[in-house]
């Protein structure tokens, strides 16, 4: 009974400590970057355009995006750059998305359209894409993103400057906000993903590009195979494979695209099952690198992987025992306190997350007109997403083991907000 005890004390512990000291290093770490990186100018400011600028390939897959694919390619031809061709991937859309993209295509001949005879999965769309683009600087967006017209000249700027840069990720903006979901993903992705990138980047590496909004090197990506068709994520594994392969991979807040996002609790649960599964995948394909003084460089991100999923299945473990102390007799089962939060320490972890959100407010409403109306949302985060994120870290792994290696990774993209 004591050793039950001391296991359900450290668990709460763990649950309550790991998001505290987490929130503190993701702060820290953006307030570097920003310092560095990002003071005194704004994505709204025209950056300095480059005195040779590459020309640039932007690869848009499009799987059943009738309603998106027009608005998404129109916003990728008005970018503000010099030499731009736009490809659009149809990979076996059994909508009227080929229709769309053909009457496009006759009247903007900067635009080529690629038909795939049936869905091939995202990997397959990018790969063939990125063999028929004619440029080395390939933007990959997804079907409904909308680009900024500016977004070009600072994602490009990393290549020219850096050669050892294989990849830039961009800052996505939340645009669909009708719904209180819409509106704690606004906070989310400023407070939490944008926040986190930050923090990374000034402590080593980026976990993940943004699959929406990546540029990359395509010699970089041929030298690591193109992107993977058995993962569910495969802008978390591009990422780690040119990692592996020695290349640099950069986070720049000022290219900016607008993205839909779920609003329902299917659609959300879906969208972040799928990325927990992918981000599963890596880690468990990547254990190799622990035992590799080369890859020494990855550690601080397995370190973080693996500490994030233990805190889901810790907070599992700590639920438990507290239900079967409501349930069973007294005494069977230790008091272990709430699976949440110790009752002493509630405020102090409430206080932590308001600072969070504060903090990235601020930082990131140059980007983001408005964002600090969504502050008053941001306050169910931890009840909405620590829930959910815990619960699909929880059911990727076994999905993992029970999907195995080698399946062709297709899926549909869950629902992209409430239209009127």
């Amino acid at each position: 009974m004591n050793a039950l005890a001391t296991v359900g004390r450290v668990l709460l512990s763990y649950v309550f400590w790991y998001p505290l000291v987490m929130s503190a290093v993701w702060m820290v770490g953006a307030a570097l970057f920003w310092w560095r990186r990002e003071r005194g100018q704004s994505s709204w400011d025209a950056p300095v355009p480059l005195a040779d600028p590459p020309p640039i390939s932007v690869l848009i897959p499009c799987f059943n995006e009738e309603e998106n694919a027009a608005e998404t390619i129109t916003h990728a031809l008005a970018l503000d750059y010099p030499d731009v061709e736009v490809i659009a991937i149809n990979d076996g859309s059994r909508d009227g998305t080929a229709a769309v993209l053909e009457r496009l295509a006759e009247v903007h001949p900067r635009l080529r359209v690629i038909h795939l005879a049936e869905n091939q999965g995202k990997a397959v769309a990018l790969r063939t894409g990125a063999l028929l683009a004619r440029h080395e600087i390939l933007v990959c967006i997804d079907g409904d993103a909308l680009l900024d017209r500016h977004a070009a000249h600072w994602l490009v700027r990393h290549f020219v400057q850096k050669p050892g840069v294989a990849a830039v990720t961009g800052n996505p903006r939340i645009r669909n906000r009708s719904t209180i979901l819409g509106r704690v993903q606004v906070g989310e992705f400023s407070c939490i993903v944008g926040t986190i990138k930050r923090a990374q980047k000034t402590f080593g590496r980026i976990f993940t590009v943004s699959g929406v909004i990546t540029a990359f090197r395509r010699s970089a990506v041929h030298q690591v195979d193109y992107w993977s068709t058995d993962v569910l994520t495969e802008d978390i594994d591009i990422t780690w494979k040119l990692y592996r392969a020695g290349w640099d991979v950069l986070f720049e807040p000022r290219a900016l695209t607008w993205i839909l996002m779920p609003e329902t609790l299917r659609g959300l649960w879906k969208q972040r099952l799928r990325w927990a599964t992918g981000g599963a995948q890596t880690l468990l394909r990547n254990l190799d690198a622990w035992v590799k003084p080369s890859q020494r460089h990855l550690w601080p991100l397995l370190l973080e992987m693996t500490a994030s999923a233990v805190w889901a299945y810790a907070l599992l473990a700590l639920s438990l025992l507290w239900l079967l102390g409501l349930v069973l007799p007294a005494g069977m089962v230790p008091p272990v306190g709430s699976p949440l939060v110790p009752a002493s320490g509630g405020v102090l972890l409430g206080t932590a997350c308001l600072l969070q959100f504060v903090f990235s407010t601020a930082m990131d409403a140059r980007y983001d007109r408005g964002l600090g109306r969504a502050l008053f949302w941001m306050i169910w985060y931890p009840v909405a997403y620590w829930v959910i994120g815990a619960a699909t870290t929880i059911a990727a792994y076994p999905l993992v083991f029970a999907r195995g290696k080698g399946a062709r990774a297709r899926w549909v993209s869950p629902d992209r907000g409430i239209r009127p």
